[in-house]
């Protein structure tokens, strides 16, 4: 076993040195190195920072709401009739300036002011007044075409109801404080959603605004969060589809100009948009401000361009197609801002169209920098105010529909009925009050009287029985 060792040493002993003898006598084969020249480094190109001119659009974006004409403002059927002067009898005492003829077939239907309402006092005992037209003989209620006609209940339980709404009670909690049925309390939300709809378009129309914020606000159903739908169907609705609060205030007059429904894609950005454009006034351009949302650039464009014939390049040819440009008193900016781990951590400001001097210039006559803070604190206030979108809200509505009356109240209710602190007006002298308290030296100012639409504070009930005409008088 020894002698085996001892040979197999050897043995290895003998293999390395053969190995470093072949390697040191071994003549080695000279090979030619080419010597390539080092070629400079590429510079990489620096990404321009300046701002990128909107090249236009070869085609006009869809609008449905602009093919279809949809939200057309009815218009008189023709000249106003003559004013009905009467010189006989006793003078009239009960205003009726603001009563119109509801008959479709009377001559005088729809129109204000024209002398031809009479009051005859309250028949049988009634609450309401009965008057009467004396063109067509027709007689009516003066709460004609109000939620409170042919109701039973008293109008200060229906007002104290829809204010319980409009303060952000839900349906079910309102109906526990007055003792009645969630049903009733629903069946007047409707009612008075279909006339505070009409009443809102009735006010506003032809704007003059200078500025428009824009935003959305996620708002989760009932149907999606109680499980009715599937569940795969729940998670795409949730996370590509769901339903957005889309927002759009005047900051100056802090009017709430549009609240819909809908889902975050471009149909619903024209639409919002369609609507800001048919309540501004003809040639009235504001200045548009939102977040980083793509889809409200196109929107905009829609509904504020024109065609713009581009200059010939070459002196034959065809000449090139017209592009769908920005108007040029156009501005818009966005407030893109960088959120991670439910943080705020960057906010960057873009102007998109005009120039950062005349957006500087428009922001400058208030004070102001790029900002999204009133249409953000607006958020805050529907939040609180509409019981269906409120934070790990136990009363969140059924449908898209229950929604929508929830927020036509809130706008109402917004514009017209509460006053805004940062709206007070100071008043020239002190006005003493009737108790022991300080007297007042501020008057009250709703976005509506702001904006001018109004010239008082309106009371619930003043606008629930306010008789809305079917077009906009002359």
């Amino acid at each position: 076993m020894a002698q085996n060792l001892l040979f197999y040493q050897l043995l290895l002993i003998v293999l390395v040195l053969i190995c470093l003898l072949i390697h040191v006598w071994w003549p080695d084969t000279p090979r030619a190195t080419l010597h390539r020249p080092l070629k400079p480094d590429k510079p990489q190109r620096k990404r321009s920072k300046a701002r990128k001119p909107f090249p236009g659009l070869l085609h006009k974006p869809l609008c449905e709401a602009c093919e279809h004409r949809l939200d057309a403002r009815p218009t008189a059927p023709g000249a106003p009739p003559p004013v009905m002067i009467f010189t006989r009898g006793r003078r009239r005492t009960v205003d009726t300036q603001q009563q119109f003829c509801p008959a479709p077939d009377c001559s005088y239907y729809g129109w204000l002011a024209r002398g031809n309402i009479r009051a005859n006092g309250h028949p049988g005992g009634q609450p309401w007044r009965q008057l009467q037209c004396v063109s067509c003989d027709g007689y009516f209620s003066e709460t004609h075409g109000t939620i409170v006609h042919g109701k039973r209940a008293s109008v200060e339980l229906i007002v104290r109801v829809i204010a319980c709404l409009a303060e952000g009670l839900g349906v079910r909690g309102t109906a526990r404080v007055f003792e009645i049925d969630p049903n009733t309390v629903l069946g007047w939300l409707v009612e008075a959603a279909e006339q505070l709809k009409a009443f809102s378009a009735y006010f506003l129309h032809e704007l003059q605004l200078n500025q428009v914020q824009l935003d959305e606000l996620y708002a989760v159903l009932s149907e999606v969060r109680d499980g009715d739908m599937g569940e795969a169907e729940a998670i795409a609705r949730l996370s590509r589809s769901p339903h957005w609060v889309w927002t759009a205030i005047d900051p100056e007059s802090k009017l709430l100009l549009s609240a819909q429904v809908g889902e975050r894609t471009l149909a619903m950005a024209q639409a919002m948009l369609h609507q800001l454009a048919q309540l501004l006034a003809p040639g009235c351009v504001p200045f548009f401000l939102s977040d980083g949302y793509p889809h409200y650039l196109t929107a905009i464009v829609t509904h504020f361009g024109h065609w713009v014939p581009p200059p010939r390049c070459q002196a034959r040819g065809p000449a090139p197609k017209p592009r769908w440009m920005p108007l040029p008193e156009l501005l818009y900016a966005q407030v893109v801002k960088t959120v991670r781990k439910r943080r705020l951590v960057e906010v960057k400001h873009r102007v998109v169209f005009g120039t950062p001097a005349a957006v500087a210039k428009v922001l400058a006559a208030c004070g102001w920098q790029i900002n999204t803070a009133f249409v953000e604190r607006l958020n805050l206030s529907l939040r609180q105010r509409v019981a269906a979108i409120g934070r790990r809200s136990a009363t969140p509505c059924k449908s898209q529909g229950g929604l929508c009356h929830q927020l036509v109240l809130f706008q109402v209710y917004h514009n017209f009925v509460l006053p805004h602190a940062s709206l007070r007006q100071a008043l020239a002298e002190s006005v003493p009050t009737n108790g022991h308290g300080s007297a007042k030296v501020w008057r009250p100012c709703t976005p509506a009287m702001a904006a001018a639409l109004t010239d008082h504070v309106w009371s619930l009930k003043e606008v629930l029985l306010y008789r809305v005409p079917p077009w906009q008088q002359l």
